[in-house]
């Protein structure tokens, strides 16, 4: 009789179930700790951080080329920097809100408690890998959760320093950290999670909702879309331009808030892309290709994607100002520049996450205002201008997640604003206070300390009865 071989995905499974089922029961003993024991816990993943923070740099650079120093600022830098804002503010955060109770129930008061949701996942995307597990974890930690986290495979370097930090960091009945490809989301995402935090791509974000509504599951999806930049005729072109060019091919433009397409103003247009170019080389020199700062594609089929983007523009009359150049051996696509790229062209049609910025000029504003507005809320919204009425105007008649003027991406860093899209571009916020309510219930608790008027009005019902409930709904 032949020795029979456990079948590696039901092994998974098995296990995924059983970690599942130990935080289950361990998720009271968590979601009752104390402000300092939270903190704790936080900073003993600061510490682990910095520890292995030359591992997380040689992990990132295997997995797309990404240089020492803007793994510091994008990946290392917004978790420590996190960290410190949650530990500072926690306890104001955990502490019960009071809130106004009607005078038509006086004798009682009532309060707001934020309770852990219980046991929670976290699928997180490959783009910046550290940064986007490790944030929405600190937001899970503060909040008092059991995690589990899904990263993703494309970058599996990465993957597994994280593992070797959690495993560190945490008991697997508090937190875990689970590798593996599709199929082990789809493992993961069968189980009644009490909330799923998502990031990535809207198309898969909806199979993450799908799935979610099958447990009425709560949910934070936190996707992407083609954010806009608007350049109008008062911005100062220089700063504009240096800007968006480190918005656009920083991490080979693999960014989620990136700017996606711009609309400069025909006056200032052949100045702008001018800038861009010369930035470009002022970054990456006069062959990025042979530069360190300047990443590559995750990944081959990545590549190709936006590789045909670039081929499909060209073909339906795209010019190349800047870049256009690749190299299939390292997935190297060099920073681009494109006009006359028509909006049927699946560089406009699709989010482009890549290293690919599509220029438009445009003379009036309106014109502009509408075309987004043809489009798919996005996940952020970029003005440069020095006119307060174009600023106001576009912030008026536009939706976005986010919005910075005069700069571009640098909001995600503020820990005091809210992050996410709104509709396809995201549901529910991140960062900070938002991050703690995500994983949160706001529990309203209201307690009756005497008898109040609301007790005369009870059954049975009489003319007197009638009188004092006319005179509550017309006073009260």
């Amino acid at each position: 009789m032949g020795i029979q071989v456990a079948n590696p995905i039901e092994k998974q499974s098995t296990e995924i179930q059983k970690i599942f089922d130990l935080q289950q029961a361990y998720q009271y003993e968590v979601g009752n700790s104390s402000v300092s024991e939270r903190k704790a816990k936080l900073k003993k993943l600061h510490q682990a951080i910095l520890k292995y923070r030359p591992q997380i740099k040689e992990a990132l650079y295997k997995d797309f080329k990404k240089h020492p120093s803007e793994v510091d600022l994008t990946e290392v830098y917004p978790i420590t920097n996190d960290i410190k804002h949650t530990r500072s503010h926690l306890r104001s955060w955990m502490r019960k809100h009071r809130v106004h109770t009607p005078v038509a129930m006086l004798g009682s008061s009532s309060y707001i408690q934020y309770e852990p949701k219980g046991v929670v996942l976290i699928i997180s995307p490959w783009n910046f890998p550290v940064n986007l597990t490790f944030g929405p974890l600190v937001s899970a930690i503060a909040a008092g959760n059991c995690a589990m986290i899904k990263p993703s495979e494309h970058t599996p370097n990465s993957s597994a320093i994280m593992k070797k930090i959690v495993d560190e960091v945490f008991d697997k009945k508090e937190v875990a950290l689970i590798e593996g490809d599709v199929s082990t989301a789809q493992t993961l995402l069968k189980l009644p999670f009490n909330h799923i935090f998502f990031t990535g791509a809207p198309s898969i974000g909806k199979i993450v909702m799908a799935a979610a509504a099958k447990n009425l599951t709560s949910v934070t999806l936190e996707l992407g879309g083609k954010s806009p930049t608007i350049v109008d005729e008062s911005a100062n072109i220089d700063a504009a331009a240096r800007r968006i060019a480190w918005g656009k091919y920083m991490n080979n433009g693999q960014i989620c808030i990136a700017p996606d397409y711009v609309f400069v103003h025909e006056s200032k247009k052949t100045a702008f892309i001018e800038k861009v170019k010369s930035y470009i080389q002022k970054f990456y020199a006069e062959d990025p290709s042979k530069h360190d700062s300047y990443a590559r594609m995750v990944n081959h089929r990545h590549y190709n994607r936006v590789k045909s983007y670039v081929d499909d523009a060209i073909k339906k009359g795209a010019k190349v100002e800047a870049g256009a150049k690749f190299d299939d051996k390292q997935d190297y696509i060099a920073p681009t520049v494109m006009t006359n790229v028509d909006r049927n062209s699946t560089l406009m049609t699709e989010e482009i996450f890549g290293p690919v910025m599509p220029v438009f000029g445009f003379s009036d504003l309106k014109e502009v205002v509408q075309e987004i507005n043809s489009k798919e809320k996005p996940l952020a919204l970029y003005i440069y201008s020095k006119k307060r009425k174009n600023i106001n105007y576009v912030l008026a008649n536009t939706r976005a997640g986010g919005t910075c003027i005069n700069h571009n991406a640098v909001h995600f860093f503020n820990n005091d604003l809210p992050f996410g899209g709104s509709n396809n571009s995201g549901i529910g916020k991140a960062n900070g206070r938002f991050g703690f309510e995500a994983f949160s219930n706001a529990r309203g608790v209201l307690k009756q300390h005497v008898p109040n008027a609301l007790e005369l009005l009870m059954p049975p019902y009489n003319g007197f009865k009638q009188k004092l409930i006319d005179l509550t709904i017309k006073y009260f």
